[in-house]
């Protein structure tokens, strides 16, 4: 693509990266990415992709916007309390970058419209705060052949993996089974750090921008884990297991499913 005097201005400092260069920008301009979530997680990747010049950026996220999720959903502000998250995050995030277009999706995903949100995307990135949700996303887009690149966040920690359907593991390979419902909490009644999305969803747009380059090794077969505490990270192999019930070459499963009525709390 031919860049004009202002897009060679604000992407020079990718254009002058040998593993970018002016092929690769142009790759990130016809790219097009699908956040699950607006929330803690959403709002970092859905920056830093912006600010890349990704070209198109999908939100979908049903919920509105709430003074509690100003410590840490950086993508909204007083002034659109009460909005609903996917448009207040559209207004950050054109702001910011009118070349980028953003897909306003005020919906609560299901086993009933999950495959179509995700269809004409490249690639997912789930910020999720739910176990139901997760595997649902999981799921769809194992079934759909779409990467996803997965976050996770709760007090002081925080996870990361990339999923590349045929190329190693999903998300079942780690657990195969969602937990019983309470026995894990959730960001609202765990509380988490605030800075913790920031550190997360950094990582999972880098992964995001390395699948769309081609370039660097991602997450693939590995977890990795952040602690804030003692500012460690760890990486988990993750091999992808013969007998998944889901990315097995003999799935048992074969329809998608929801574990719960209705979309959980973002982070």
């Amino acid at each position: 693509m031919d860049f004009t005097e202002e897009q060679l201005q604000r992407y020079s400092r990718h254009i002058i990266l040998p593993e970018v260069g002016g092929k690769g920008q142009a790759k990130i301009a016809g790219a097009k990415v699908v956040l699950i979530g607006a929330g803690g997680l959403g709002c970092p990747v859905g920056y830093y992709l912006t600010a890349a010049g990704v070209g198109t950026i999908g939100l979908i996220d049903s919920d509105t916007v709430e003074m509690s999720n100003l410590q840490r959903q950086i993508a909204h502000n007083v002034n659109t309390i009460g909005m609903a998250k996917v448009e207040s995050a559209a207004r950050t995030f054109s702001a910011l970058n009118p070349d980028v277009k953003v897909v306003q999706m005020k919906v609560r995903i299901s086993k009933d419209n999950i495959i179509d949100l995700i269809k004409d995307f490249d690639i997912v990135v789930d910020g999720s705060d739910n176990f139901p949700t997760r595997y649902l996303v999981n799921d769809a887009c194992v079934m759909a052949g779409k990467p996803l690149v997965s976050g996770a966040i709760l007090r002081f920690e925080g996870q990361v993996t990339t999923i590349i359907p045929g190329k190693g593991h999903c998300y079942r390979c780690l657990f195969e089974e969602p937990p019983p419902p309470g026995l894990v909490p959730s960001c609202q009644e765990a509380g988490v750090l605030g800075v913790l999305p920031g550190v997360i969803g950094g990582l999972q747009a880098t992964e995001v921008l390395k699948l769309i380059l081609g370039k660097g090794e991602t997450l693939v077969d590995e977890l990795l884990i952040y602690n804030a505490l003692n500012t460690s990270f760890r990486k988990v192999r993750v091999p992808r297991n013969p007998l998944c019930p889901i990315c097995s070459d003999r799935p048992s499963i074969t329809k998608l499913v929801d574990y719960n009525e209705g979309y959980c709390t973002l982070p």
